[in-house]
């Protein structure tokens, strides 16, 4: 189900995103501003694929049923740390 998760860019910086469940999906808003993305110290990389990759990595580790409607990048650097960094940059093959 990972694999079905969908990304719609919003404008802005902003991402919805959709969580398939079996019954229907969770949708959460994504923002991954300049600044965050700057603060992530990853080469120049795709933004959508950035909120891709944390979006799977959130599902990944918690239900998604859990997920706030709005999340930003510096609040899952701020909840992950030095892991979710990691990992962000291994699968964007950055670090």
């Amino acid at each position: 189900m990972i694999a079905d998760i969908g990304i719609e860019p919003l404008g802005d910086h902003e991402y919805l995103v959709r969580f398939p469940t079996p019954d229907d999906a969770v949708l959460s808003r994504i923002r991954a501003s300049e600044s965050t993305v700057d603060q992530l110290h990853l080469a120049p990389t795709d933004e959508e694929r950035i909120v891709a990759e944390t979006a799977v990595f959130l599902a990944e580790r918690q239900p998604t049923a859990d997920l706030p409607p709005m999340i930003d990048l510096a609040d899952v650097a701020d909840a992950y740390g030095d892991d979710y960094l990691r990992e962000l940059g291994r699968r964007l093959g950055a670090r």
